[in-house]
């Protein structure tokens, strides 16, 4: 009895894994939804400006843009796009492929700010992590988190952390929930701007909504970051961006 079960068990999960691969192969022949513009085109990196001296880091792998966190470029290592947006909607799928050690991660309040202990040091807590973004408009501080921390991904750490920051900028950029999928799966940022300000849907929930941005510039590149990289013992640093990318269109408002 208990062998019929277990063989029932494996087929009705070999099913469900059939469906999600089918699921995921109709999404991305099916192409970028009316009005969005593919950045990606899944071949090769058309489109995108790869790093001077990047080596072959930043690639093309099953239709994803694959990154392994080490860029061999002198300068700047992130991959950002030709084209400049001023307002748009940017449809990304991405997955962190694997975390790269412990990470001390704070524990940030919904209004932005993090629990410190009775000397009024940060609190943190080790954690497995992994850590990218996306660069809005040019502007690295414009940054959409990917991470593990517990706050979740979607977050503006710049802006959040920011000496000058109010307290009302810096709860509008902190997410309201983690919608965070498992490491290893894959996620979709669905991230709106207009004028300064900034709404981001994950995996189908709000987590940023309209959450502004001060002096943010009006027009700029959209990069694929870098974060992390291998030490000199040759393992990599906590907070390593061993990413993937897929199904990226734009929308321009």
């Amino acid at each position: 009895m208990k062998v019929k079960l277990m063989i029932k068990t494996t087929r009705v999960m070999a099913v469900a894994a059939a469906m999600l691969a089918m699921q995921a192969l109709l999404t991305a022949e099916a192409g970028p939804a009316e009005g969005f513009k593919p950045l990606f085109n899944g071949k090769d990196l058309s489109g995108w400006k790869i790093p001077e001296g990047d080596n072959g880091h930043w690639k093309v792998v099953d239709g994803t843009i694959d990154y392994d966190a080490q860029s061999e470029a002198k300068g700047e290592k992130h991959l950002w796009t030709e084209e400049a947006f001023g307002d748009f909607t940017l449809k990304i799928d991405w997955r962190i492929k694997r975390t790269t050690g412990f990470y001390d991660v704070p524990y940030v309040l919904p209004d932005g700010t993090t629990v410190k202990d009775e000397k009024g040091r940060k609190v943190t807590h080790p954690m497995p992590n992994a850590d990218s973004g996306i660069y809005l408009r040019g502007e690295p501080r414009a940054q959409i988190n990917i991470w593990c921390w517990p706050i979740g991904s979607g977050e503006v750490y710049s802006y959040r952390n920011g000496k000058d920051t109010s307290p009302e900028v810096r709860a509008g950029v902190t997410p309201k929930l983690k919608a965070d999928n498992p490491i290893g799966e894959w996620n979709t940022f669905e991230i709106t701007m207009k004028g300064d300000r900034l709404t981001v849907v994950l995996n189908g929930h709000t987590v940023i909504k309209n959450a502004q941005l001060p002096e943010v510039p009006a027009k700029g590149p959209i990069a694929l970051q870098h974060h992390g990289g291998k030490r000199k013992d040759g393992t990599f640093s906590p907070a390593s961006s061993l990413m993937q990318f897929r199904n990226i269109s734009i929308k321009k408002l």
